[in-house]
């Protein structure tokens, strides 16, 4: 029998779901959300989270027999048939699952639009020789962080946008005090944002450097002395990067971060 949860609920502290905690990092974030759709089962081995508009997120209990695994799934799609969900995340055993069960009852094929390695970073290891230093962004800086927002969603999903269509976002995480800037020679050089904080994880995104800063250390930089604040605080970084970007998972690497496992993004159409 399927139940909602909420933010403080025990299933997102239970031993099983906290070995998965670093993929699943975002339903934390969904859950905070009091119009979104919580759903678990009595058992606390089916965890559904589902914002209006994007992606949900599903987990399922790692010690689930795949015949009550598959009923599961198929028991949660013909509750969410009517739903016009855009998509799925969870990891790609799990995602296809529920993928190809939601499949059947709509009509609607998929197709994946990421795959994306978790993770966390127990322990940071600072680079060495690397000029400049993080500061918080300030409000000066929205013009400037509006074009690297930019060009980071170019380089992840090779979407063209200009400066101004990012402006209101810019804004909004400058104020919220979360977005860093390396600043090297009095030059911002690099970007890092805090997205969000649960109990015992922060989420970093939006690294970030333009081309005629690259392969000078800056985002390794920038992310560790992140990292190193988060973990004096008693947080673990985590981050999720693309698969199919073998220099931002070196980059992460290379400071500390430790891949626990991968998600994939379906999309349904």
């Amino acid at each position: 029998m399927f139940v909602s949860f909420g933010p403080g609920d025990a299933v997102l502290h239970s031993r099983l779901f906290m070995q998965e905690e670093v993929e699943y990092n975002l339903i934390h974030l969904v859950a905070q959300n009091g119009e979104a759709l919580r759903i678990r089962t009595e058992e606390n081995d089916l965890i559904f989270a589902h914002n209006a508009g994007h992606n949900s997120w599903l987990w399922l209990s790692p010690e689930l027999a795949e015949e009550r695994r598959r009923s599961l799934v198929r028991q949660l799609a013909e509750m969410l048939e009517d739903r016009g969900l855009p998509g799925v995340n969870g990891t790609p055993e799990t995602g296809k699952l529920f993928a190809d069960a939601y499949g059947k009852l709509t009509g609607k094929s998929y197709q994946v639009r990421m795959m994306m390695e978790a993770y966390h970073c127990p322990q940071v290891q600072m680079p060495h020789g690397i000029s400049g230093k993080l500061q918080q962004a300030e409000p000066g800086d929205i013009p400037l962080i509006a074009g690297y927002l930019a060009g980071f969603v170019q380089d992840c999903f090779g979407t063209e946008s200009a400066p101004e269509d990012h402006l209101g976002y810019a804004a909004a995480v400058t104020a919220s005090g979360k977005l860093r800037l390396w600043i090297d020679r009095d030059q911002p050089v690099s970007m890092v944002n805090l997205a969000h904080q649960s109990a015992r994880q922060a989420r970093i995104n939006e690294v970030y450097t333009p081309r005629e800063f690259r392969k000078h250390g800056y985002a390794s930089a920038a992310v560790a002395a992140l990292c190193a604040e988060l973990l004096s605080k008693g947080v673990t970084p985590m981050l999720y990067a693309d698969a199919a970007n073998p220099d931002s998972n070196k980059v992460y690497q290379s400071v500390g971060f430790k891949r626990t496992g991968s998600i994939v993004d379906l999309r349904f159409q």
